[in-house]
């Protein structure tokens, strides 16, 4: 004895699930879109020079996209956008493309000396607090 339904009912749940993954794919993609990243233009141009900087290194050392890429692991497209300065590759990226040239110890140099920081500090430990 057969069920003469079971059939028609397990394709028409499998036809309405396939839409829904559909359905769910689509919403994902528009909800999780990437934010673009949104620099000042003397940003930008500090990007840009970092990114020549790092390509010029690289041509010193006599060095291949390829190599550079495959050595630091990463494609050789963010290598590219690297050296082109775009905003948006993570700092990963970059410390193990610095790594791989011997110049990751670059990186410890930003922000160790603050003079500006430094005279607010101090002008803050001048003033005198009133107490309250």
């Amino acid at each position: 004895m057969q069920k003469p339904f079971a059939g028609k009912i397990i394709v028409t749940i499998d036809r309405y699930f396939s839409h829904f993954c559909v359905f769910l794919t689509e919403i994902t993609v528009i909800f999780m879109k990437p934010k673009k990243s949104i620099l000042l233009p003397t940003a930008e141009k500090v990007l840009r020079e970092l990114g020549e900087n790092i390509k010029l290194a690289r041509k010193r050392r006599r060095l291949s996209e390829i190599q550079v890429a495959g050595r630091a692991n990463i494609a050789r497209s963010t290598l590219q956008l690297i050296e082109k300065g775009v905003p948006g590759v993570s700092m990963s990226a970059y410390l193990q493309v610095l790594f791989v040239m011997g110049l990751e110890k670059d990186l410890l140099k930003i922000a160790s000396d603050d003079p500006l920081g430094r005279k607010l500090q101090d002008a803050g430990l001048l003033t005198s607090t009133r107490k309250k």
